[in-house]
Formats: structure tokens, C-alpha cells, sequence
């Protein structure tokens, strides 16, 4: 049987062969190099939330029914602020599209998560993923109500809205996001041909 399989071109495997059935693809340099740049963007997703509700918590805990905290001479203030809406206050009636949008937004980089070799990628997907799960739990967990939840925001600059942690991820994410497929980097880390 076994010089059949040889002669076919049929590899041989099992414990006859002493050799081992053909590995997945999570097996081998590649396959280890995707679970790092998952681990990477988890890693990244994680701080984020865990930052954005930490001070989120402090913020509502110790600013509610108090002036402006104003620091660097003015130009930073640290305030409570609750949004219904978008960024800028966008839309203040659509809170649950919002939080389907999060969602939706969530579920596609966990799922393109898969095809992930990019240690910059990993890096800007894990901060939308943070981002965009820190402003959702506001969205869920908040009032008025779940999926209609107001979000903490925090931070004013001036001639900016207030803002928070959640909101700066994404946008630093947004950007990584353009800034490489400019560069024509891929999701495998590969480089596209122009």
C-alpha cells in the first residue's frame, strides 16, 4: 500500500510513516506571525477600552456638577459632557443606528482579523476596535436606555467638540488607516504593486 501511495505521489502520513498529517494554516512561521498580529490587535483593542472606560468612570465620578477644569493655561479643559449623537453631536436622534453601525464596524475587523500579517494594520484596526467598542458600551450600558445610551465625552480643545479617549483612537485609526493604504500596504503586509 505504501509504495502505491509513493508511486501516486500521495504523501504519506500517519503512524506507519512516522509522519504527520498536513498542518493547519495557524501551524508554522506564517501561522505564527498571524496569531502575534492578532495578539497585537487585541492587545492594542484592549488598552483602549480599558483606558476609555477607566477615565470615562473617574470623569462622570468626580466632574458631574462642576466648572470646567481648565489646564495648560487654558488651552486643555476637562469637562462632563453627554452625547446622543454622532461625533460634533451629529444626529442626536439616530443613537441606536449608531450603535449598529459600532457593531457592524466590530464584527468586520474581527473578521478581517483572520487575513491580518501587518504589525501597522494590526495596530490601526486594533485602535478602531477599541475605540469603537469603548463609545458602544456607552451606547449599551448608559442613559436613557440600551443602544440609545449617551456617550461620555470629556476633553475640549479649543475650536474643537469634546471628545474622548474612544474618539481619539478612532480617528488616530482612521488616519494609520489612510496613511498605509496610501502606501499601498496590505492586510498581509504585502505591498501593492502600482
Amino acid at each position: 500500500m505504501r509504495d502505491m501511495q509513493a508511486a501516486r505521489g500521495t504523501p504519506l502520513t500517519g503512524p506507519a510513516t512516522g509522519q504527520q498529517d498536513h498542518k493547519p494554516d495557524s501551524a508554522g512561521p506564517e501561522g505564527g506571525q498571524r496569531r502575534r498580529r492578532i495578539g497585537l490587535l487585541l492587545a492594542v483593542a484592549v488598552a483602549v477600552l480599558g483606558l476609555d472606560l477607566t477615565t470615562k468612570i473617574i470623569v462622570v465620578a468626580t466632574l458631574t456638577g462642576r466648572a470646567p477644569i481648565r489646564l495648560l493655561g487654558g488651552f486643555l479643559h476637562l469637562r462632563v459632557d453627554r452625547n446622543p449623537g454622532a461625533a460634533f453631536s451629529f444626529a442626536p436622534s439616530l443613537t441606536i443606528l449608531f450603535s449598529l453601525i459600532a457593531i457592524t464596524v466590530i464584527v468586520v475587523i474581527l473578521r478581517s482579523s483572520r487575513r491580518i500579517r501587518s504589525a501597522p494594520w494590526a495596530v490601526t484596526l486594533g485602535l478602531l476596535l477599541g475605540g469603537a467598542t469603548g463609545n458602544l458600551v456607552d451606547r449599551i450600558f448608559r442613559y436613557p436606555g440600551v443602544f440609545r445610551g449617551w456617550v461620555v465625552d470629556w476633553i475640549q480643545v479649543p475650536h474643537w467638540p469634546v471628545f474622548n479617549l474612544a474618539d481619539s483612537a478612532i480617528v488616530c485609526g482612521g488616519i494609520l488607516a489612510v496613511w498605509l493604504s496610501i502606501r499601498g500596504v496590505r492586510l498581509d503586509g504585502q505591498r501593492e504593486t502600482r
